[in-house]
């Protein structure tokens, strides 16, 4: 026996009410979707001082503690292959503001660097400030209605080259120093208003600030310039978290200094409170957020007495801040484009600073006003395999005691050749296979290794790079003698390294 079924049908004025008030409500949530789409993004672009490769957990470190950078990974996209426009923190910060290479803009040491005068060479003329000339993304940006911050270090030149000249409406922190006077307060940054009360932390401070300024803007589109005065030295932490590394860092870790573990894990926490406060205006959504570094992190540096060893260690890269090889350019960089990066994606393509600038404006929908040299990153972040360019390049004419001596390199594909003017000598290395750079294929790949070097001659001479000079005073006695910047003492001036 078939069991019967009785049909209730509803008037067809009343289904004809339910299916309007369903459209209706598919016709709000729609419009309320594209008016969201339609909201112009937010920037935080977050840069590091001195950040090694491996310095985030999700970048192999074993030993630092990174939960908040490392969900940002797993929300955004990891590039593998990235790299600072400069092995020393100047130039990166001049290269990302403008989208132009520091050979370029002949912005090329720390500001305002050191000179070797007995050295075998003599370094250029180069330029100890970023010209109000130059236009910046901050500039570009407010042609779209963004109001625009800096918060941090800014090190690109004296009061009358601040970032309130440069096209931010707010600078806090930054003036012309490379490193904070002390990480507790009181810091002593002319730029820091109202001074820290004691105990407040600089890591902290800066992130509280950048929040406020969130909170203010919330209604507007908005760019966020962080450039943290950490990791760079003084190498000065918490006390307890201190205290926690002490116990935690594994005992055969070659990253082995828990003051700089503390360090890291303060900018780790600056991220945190951010992203929180983005979630809590319900404006996550739409906001853009890099981390990145300006070099790579100081592992070490080297005098007459010989090599010392630094706070972090890059390894399997080789060197540190201020040479020429990975360790000195390579650094980790996360992107997450709500809607548009895939979570916990990675990218190998080589991509260097000057990229930040034409990307920003195109998510901004806007365009470069004159010629740069960086290239857009947004097919990338979209899934897309390459970039239309063949090759990065390096210049760095001057001495440094991360190991440097002036020195052009290219990278192209997989290979890296290192031009060292001292002896005018080359290097090549495929630093896929070889990240280490530890077999130069120089002699034995000698017709790519002269392709590359006439490429390299090519790009130094399109740029209008400064070179350095023989110099007349030269004495190898006493080369590692150095001169400093004036008004500044010997230990003053070497902290800002």
């Amino acid at each position: 026996m078939k069991t019967k079924y009785t049909v209730i049908t509803a008037p067809r004025s009343w289904r004809q009410t339910v299916w309007t008030l369903a459209l209706f409500c598919c016709l709000i949530l729609g419009s309320e979707n594209l008016r969201a789409a339609d909201k112009p993004l937010n920037f935080i672009f977050i840069l590091v001082d001195d950040l090694g490769w491996t310095d985030f957990a999700c970048f192999g470190s074993k030993a630092y503690q990174t939960p908040n950078i490392d969900r940002l990974a797993q929300e955004g996209m990891k590039f593998t292959s990235a790299y600072s426009a400069c092995t020393v923190c100047s130039p990166t910060r001049a290269a990302l503001l403008t989208g132009k290479y520091p050979a370029r803009l002949h912005i090329t040491d720390w500001i305002a660097g050191h000179n070797r005068p007995y050295a075998r060479l003599k370094i250029p003329d180069w330029q100890k400030f970023l010209p109000l000339e130059e236009v910046t993304v901050a500039e570009m940006l407010k042609t779209k209605g963004y109001t625009t911050a800096s918060i941090g270090k800014w090190h690109l030149g004296g009061e009358e080259f601040a970032p309130t000249k440069q096209g931010f409406d707010v600078n806090v922190a930054g003036y012309d120093r490379g490193a904070p006077p002390s990480y507790h307060a009181p810091y002593n940054i002319p730029t820091l208003k109202p001074e820290g009360a004691p105990g407040e932390y600089l890591t902290d401070r800066e992130a509280l600030e950048a929040t406020k300024f969130i909170e203010a803007n919330k209604e507007k589109p908005f760019f966020i310039y962080l450039p943290h005065y950490a990791v760079h030295t003084p190498i000065q932490a918490k006390a307890e978290v201190t205290k926690k590394y002490e116990k935690s860092i594994p005992a055969n870790s070659r990253q082995n200094n828990p003051a700089y573990a503390a360090l890291v894990e303060s900018v780790d926490d600056s991220l945190g409170t951010i992203m929180k406060k983005l979630a809590e205006l319900k404006i996550d959504d739409r906001t853009v957020i890099f981390i990145t570094g300006d070099n790579g992190g100081l592992s070490g540096t080297v005098n007459a007495q010989g090599w010392k060893k630094g706070p972090t260690d890059n390894t399997p890269l080789r060197l540190g801040k201020g040479s020429a090889y990975e360790g000195g350019v390579r650094v980790p960089l996360i992107v997450k484009w709500p809607g548009v990066t895939k979570g916990g994606s990675e990218n190998e393509t080589p991509v260097i600073t000057v990229d930040y600038f034409p990307t920003i404006l195109e998510m901004a929908g806007a365009k470069p006003a004159g010629a740069i040299d960086g290239e857009s990153l947004v097919p990338l972040l979209r899934g897309r395999s390459k970039l239309q360019r063949e090759a990065i390049y390096w210049h760095y004419p001057h001495y440094h005691p991360g190991s440097a001596t002036p020195y052009s390199a290219i990278r192209k594909g997989d290979l890296k050749l290192i031009h060292f003017f001292e002896e005018d000598r080359v290097e090549l290395y495929n630093v896929k296979k070889d990240i280490s750079e530890k077999t130069d294929l120089a002699k034995t790949e000698a017709k790519k290794t002269a392709e590359l070097r006439k490429e390299l001659n090519d790009w130094r001479t399109a740029v209008g790079a400064q070179l350095p000079t023989p110099n007349p005073n030269y004495d190898a006695a006493r080369v590692w003698e150095a001169d400093r910047p004036a008004g500044k003492g010997k230990q003053k001036a070497a902290k800002e390294e």
